[in-house]
């Protein structure tokens, strides 16, 4: 990364975005038949699909059935064409186990699996383009193919990452922002009542700077939630049509 300049004198980034700027975001849902619901999301060059499964009878031993609520089963993968390393990368890898377990606990905060006990929950995700924020695009997908299901949140489920670069916070952080070598921190938010589902770091970072990434992230994940609710409105004026006809 040495050279490579990631916010320019006017404050500008390398892909021509102001520091508090979203990538575009576009997304489908019902782009399976055979899931209870599915979604397909593009943020910026990062692009996820997800599918989720249930709620239904919990599979396996029974000793994992709760018997007051619903059990997330949350797995995450990536495409081996996601990136530009054509390298093999198992279900059982660390960073997938590590990815899946987070995605399971930002929507244990978020789905009412109060309403489905001794049921199960099933949630894939797979990257197929990787160019930064890899959870999020995973969270907004997830929270997409879970409206789709008709299963009940909380609220919607907004992710962002926010990474400092010459002491300014930048939002929704690409591929190259990632690993330029500053701090960055992924966030998942409930923006209706401002609740933090999951706040993710990799590195130490300065107390005096965290609140202002914190702001950033959050902001970028309340701009998002409406992108979202345009989408799932979008997408019932489609099959409202579709029923009618």
């Amino acid at each position: 990364m040495a050279g490579l300049e990631l916010l320019s004198d006017q404050g500008y980034r390398l892909d021509g975005r102001k520091a508090s700027e979203l990538r575009k975001v576009q997304a489908r849902m019902s782009v399976f038949a055979q899931a209870d619901g599915s979604a397909y999301l593009e943020q910026g060059n990062t692009k996820a699909l997800a599918v989720v499964y249930g709620p239904h009878e919990t599979r396996g031993s029974r000793s994992k059935s709760l018997h007051d609520r619903a059990v997330i089963n949350c797995q995450y993968s990536m495409a081996t064409f996601s990136t530009a390393e054509r390298k093999r990368r198992p279900h059982g890898d660390r960073k997938s186990s590590e990815m899946s377990l987070h995605l399971k606990q930002t929507f244990e905060a978020a789905v009412l699996t109060e309403l489905y006990p001794r049921s199960q929950i099933d949630i894939y995700v797979k990257i197929l383009q990787a160019d930064g924020g890899n959870y999020s695009a995973c969270v907004n997908a997830a929270t997409l193919a879970l409206v789709d299901a008709g299963i009940p949140m909380r609220d919607y489920v907004c992710a962002c990452t926010a990474g400092f670069v010459e002491d300014t916070p930048l939002a929704d952080l690409c591929h190259a922002e990632e690993s330029g070598g500053g701090t960055s921190l992924a966030l998942a938010l409930l923006p209706r009542s401002g609740n933090i589902a999951l706040l993710q770091m990799d590195a130490r970072l300065h107390q005096d700077h965290l609140d202002p990434l914190i702001e950033a992230a959050m902001t970028a994940c309340k701009g998002l939630s409406k992108v979202l609710d345009g989408v799932v409105r979008q997408h019932l004026e489609e099959v409202s049509v579709l029923t009618r006809d």
